[in-house]
């Protein structure tokens, strides 16, 4: 037996060109384009997954605000960020410099939502030929954040599924 349906809403947050975009194409549409487009300011999407939560299942619309990886927006940030349930951290495998940047967007956000629950997605690891982050890496930036990951691919849909439904896991918990 489902009950009504709860609202969260949750911020994509990481530099730009990781992958926000394309996780959230990926999770909504199923579907994956290689053009890169740069999200200005925050393009927000609405999916609705069932979760189990106690004994009952749940219908969780997940609101998600893709929010611009660039310094352009970084006074805008907090105020995206209010009101968050959860989030989701995205670094790039590629890309070393992602990973230790993630830490000024997880700043803002437990600066005006404290009790959002956050899940690291490290994306693109379709590019294992060209991956520069190691798995060690990762770990360490969860263990040291106190955050849960996953390896995922925007592309493949490789792990993006997980990510959502661990982080409305999470925040149904916590709520």
């Amino acid at each position: 037996m489902t009950n009504a349906t709860v609202n969260r809403k949750v911020c994509l947050l990481g530099d730009f060109a990781v992958g926000k975009t394309s996780m959230v194409r990926r999770f909504i549409y199923e579907r994956f384009d290689d053009k890169y487009l740069s999200t200005i300011g925050v393009k927000v999407s609405r999916k609705t997954i069932v979760v189990s939560h106690q004994t009952q299942l749940i219908n969780l619309s997940l609101i998600l605000w893709d929010l611009a990886g660039s310094e352009e927006f970084d006074q805008l940030r907090s105020s995206y960020l209010r009101g968050a349930s959860g989030a989701v951290l995205v670094c790039d495998l590629t890309r070393p410099e992602t990973l230790p940047n993630l830490s000024t967007y997880l700043n803002d956000l437990r600066r005006v939502s404290p009790s959002a629950q956050v899940i690291l997605a490290a994306n693109k690891a379709d590019l294992a030929a060209e991956q520069r982050l190691t798995s060690a890496e990762i770990e360490a930036y969860a263990v040291d954040h106190k955050v849960p990951f996953h390896l995922t691919s925007a592309k493949t849909g490789e792990g993006v599924e997980n990510i959502f439904r661990q982080l409305g896991q999470l925040i149904l918990i916590r709520q």
